[in-house]
């Protein structure tokens, strides 16, 4: 229990700065905004072998890095752009991840033409409506299930890179396409209203 008297899940009781806020009010809330989408795509692919923690706290220096999270003017960035930002200590210096945040990009436009945008395209996969999950306890929480595999392989056969199905998964309930905050959780009840 948290010191405001409020039930949270387990990994929001951090002392860490903006874990609590995070979870309280971003964490499982749907998202239909493709730029938000595409800001949880970069975040959750360069979190891949990290903490969220570590993400969380460099997130304004991939807003500022990643143009505000648009991928109409991240999909124009130049090798000479790479080398920039991978001096660029306000984000994870990983040129892999980097590069697929760019070509991800590319791939993340592609699916908007082809479906008119990516909150449609993501939408469809769970019939446009939250799965609401009932876990009692934090070792109950999946870190993969079929659902994240089946869209983990649609979007690497559209190009996109550093998105396996573990990522997808952590996406799928940070954009609440999955409510996986526990039953206990004051947010559980207040994101099925």
């Amino acid at each position: 229990m948290a010191p405001d008297g409020r039930e949270r899940c387990h990994w929001a009781l951090s002392t860490q700065d903006g874990m609590v806020a995070y979870h309280d009010s971003e964490w499982g809330v749907p998202v239909r905004d493709d730029r938000t989408q595409f800001e949880f795509l970069v975040l959750e692919s360069a979190q891949a072998g990290l903490s969220w923690y570590t993400i969380l706290r460099k997130r304004d220096g991939y807003r500022r890095a990643f143009a505000g999270f648009d991928p109409d003017k991240v999909v124009r960035y130049t090798p000479a752009r790479v080398e920039k930002l991978m001096q660029d200590a306000s984000i994870v210096r990983n040129r892999a991840k980097i590069e697929a945040t760019i070509g991800n990009a590319q791939a993340f436009l592609a699916v908007q033409r082809e479906f008119g945008s990516f909150c449609t395209y993501l939408w469809d996969f769970v019939d446009g409506k939250t799965i609401d999950n009932r876990w009692r306890k934090q070792t109950d929480v999946p870190a993969t299930t079929p659902l994240s595999d089946r869209i983990a392989k649609d979007l690497k056969q559209r190009g996109f890179k550093f998105l396996g199905s573990t990522v997808i998964y952590a996406h799928l309930q940070a954009t609440g396409l999955v409510n996986d905050h526990l039953v206990s959780c004051f947010r559980h009840a207040e994101l099925t209203r």
